[in-house]
């Protein structure tokens, strides 16, 4: 399998990166808080056996450019996702969005409906759990130990680029970012997929989601932490490729 090339777009004067793979309908990977692009080699290798998987780098994050004061909130982040896939041509595509990159995802899908053909969450934050930033350093503290040991280096590389003043700024805004009264309005397909050893998010926030999303479906993977794109892809990939097969995407 081709191992992919990077492609670069001036997105509103910054150089944005995503790394793509594969062949096939696109299909856009958007990573969590503070990760990058070559945190998801694992799933966008499983994935790209049957679509053209574009791993997209928001803002600082990643091989992206970014600014001192951008981007410093979650819309800022959804405003740049959204000009990207104009500028990628990948308007309506796909979107799998990882922990931050979900609730990312549902803000797009709420704000910019056009932009998302279907959706899939994975592990996302976002309401109706928010909590404090205190307490989510705690949860990726206990969940450290059961991620994959490969991911440590390539997380800690990923953390050090985008940098502890955003990725605080960023974590900070969950508590000022409500996405309740956005979830009823999303239409767009919707899977939520979540691990049942995930101490950051848990099954009740995610049934809830589910609850506030219209015909969302909901699927667990046994066994798996917040990094279960990384610690399960082939499972990951094979329910987010079902899907978008039964939804015709």
């Amino acid at each position: 399998m081709s191992q992919g090339h990077a492609l670069y777009l001036d997105v509103d004067g910054l150089l944005t990166h995503a790394w793509v793979r594969g062949s096939g309908p696109p299909l856009v990977i958007v990573p969590g808080l503070g990760c990058a692009s070559w945190m998801y080699v694992r799933l966008s290798r499983e994935l790209a056996r049957s679509r053209t998987v574009y791993v997209y780098d928001p803002p600082g994050h990643g091989y992206s450019q970014g600014m001192r004061h951008l981007p410093e909130c979650i819309e800022q982040l959804t405003d740049h996702l959204a000009l990207w896939l104009e500028v990628a041509g990948l308007k309506g595509s796909p979107i799998l969005g990882h922990s931050l990159g979900g609730e990312v995802a549902f803000d797009l899908a709420a704000r910019y409906p056009a932009h998302v053909g279907a959706l899939i969450a994975c592990a996302p934050t976002g309401i109706p759990e928010n909590p404090s930033v205190f307490a989510q350093l705690i949860r990726l503290l206990v969940d450290l130990p059961r991620e994959r040991l490969g991911l440590l280096i390539p997380g800690l590389r990923a953390y050090a680029y985008c940098g502890p003043r955003r990725m605080l700024k960023l974590a900070q805004d969950q508590d000022h970012h409500y996405t309740g009264p956005l979830l009823p309005q999303i239409k767009a397909p919707t899977l939520l997929i979540v691990g049942t050893s995930d101490p950051v998010i848990r099954l009740w926030t995610l049934e809830a989601i589910r609850k506030a999303i219209p015909a969302a479906y909901f699927c667990e993977i046994k066994g798996g932490t917040h990094a279960l794109t990384d610690v399960f892809p082939r499972t990951v990939a094979r329910y987010t490729l079902d899907y978008l097969k039964a939804v015709d995407q």
